[in-house]
């Protein structure tokens, strides 16, 4: 196995107790907020395997909560958060599942603001590491360590060269590429993970190409 950095290794920077139930799942949290692209107004977050077991001793609510909040690792008002969004006006909602997943550690988070929902799974990895596994119903894999689009587009011919061609023109390397798509010739998304950052300037131009339907930026 290869490693990006010895933090790899020995976990991020972080307030405990745990680098899978912590730091792993405020990165769910923190995913399935710049995915909304908006501090929610709500979220409901199900619970699963070791995560339903053990959330509240572990710090996994307040994690995921934090998360939500976009505070970081190392953010010393963690503790806090489930108070923070709760004087924001931000309802959070916990339930315990007892349904089997692929993963120990899986969380699933319903969330929105006025005027968006998602819906989306992640699972926490290992040394604060995580993923996103589904969202809104397309499985995809997302790990949040890279910059990354998704694009939401029509299946159709040409589609995916027309992205593809953009970040070519401008000297964006793509090191991860998956799509995925619920029937032939409906909706599909492409999930995108590249070495540069992406400027706003690409994705308005990715929004202007045919079949292009959204084009959501997750920042490493």
């Amino acid at each position: 196995m290869k490693y990006r950095s010895v933090f790899d290794i020995i976990g991020p920077v972080m307030v405990g107790p745990s680098s899978s139930h912590t730091a792993g799942v405020l990165r769910i949290g923190r995913m399935a907020r710049q995915l909304l692209g908006n501090e929610p107004a709500w979220a409901k977050i199900f619970l699963y395997g070791s995560f339903a077991d053990t959330y509240k001793g572990h710090g996994t609510d307040v994690a995921i909560v934090g998360g939500l909040l976009d505070f970081d690792t190392f953010d010393t008002r963690l503790g806090d958060s489930i108070t923070i969004a709760k004087e924001k006006g931000i309802e959070i909602e916990f339930i315990e599942e007892s349904a089997k997943t692929e993963h120990p550690n899986t969380a699933r988070i319903q969330t929105g603001d006025n005027h968006k929902e998602i819906e989306l799974v992640g699972v926490s990895i290992g040394g604060g590491k995580a993923e996103i596994t589904e969202l809104n119903g397309f499985d995809l894999k997302l790990t949040g360590h890279h910059p990354a689009i998704l694009v939401m587009h029509n299946d159709r011919f040409g589609a995916i060269a027309s992205v593809t061609q953009i970040l070519a023109k401008y000297e964006i390397n793509i090191g991860h590429m998956e799509v995925s798509r619920r029937e032939q010739g409906q909706e599909a998304l492409m999930v995108i993970e590249t070495d540069q950052k992406i400027d706003p300037e690409i994705i308005t131009q990715l929004e202007k190409e045919n079949h292009i339907m959204q084009v959501v930026r997750v920042s490493d």
